[in-house]
């Protein structure tokens, strides 16, 4: 199975990586953008086969190493290989 974990800041906290990408984009002349937040994107194979026990497994990944709680929001999907 594959898990898709998408790791983003929460609503509210500062994002100076995303400022800098809004601000390089507006300097290589892309106008009309916003705003930008940056986020993780990671992928994780897994050895299971229960859709069930691989769900709990990436969530604890996720609670456990993957996002700081504190300004990060997670989400993920699993997928069967």
């Amino acid at each position: 199975m594959k898990a898709r974990i998408k790791v983003t800041l929460k609503t509210g906290v500062l994002d100076p990586q995303g400022k800098a990408i809004k601000n390089a984009l507006g300097a290589l002349g892309f106008e009309g953008v916003e705003d930008v937040r940056q986020g993780k994107f990671i992928e994780v194979e897994l050895d299971q086969s229960d859709p069930e026990a691989a769900k709990t497994e990436v969530d604890r990944m996720c609670r456990d190493l993957l996002a700081n709680m504190v300004i990060e929001d997670y989400d993920f999907e699993i997928e069967a290989a």
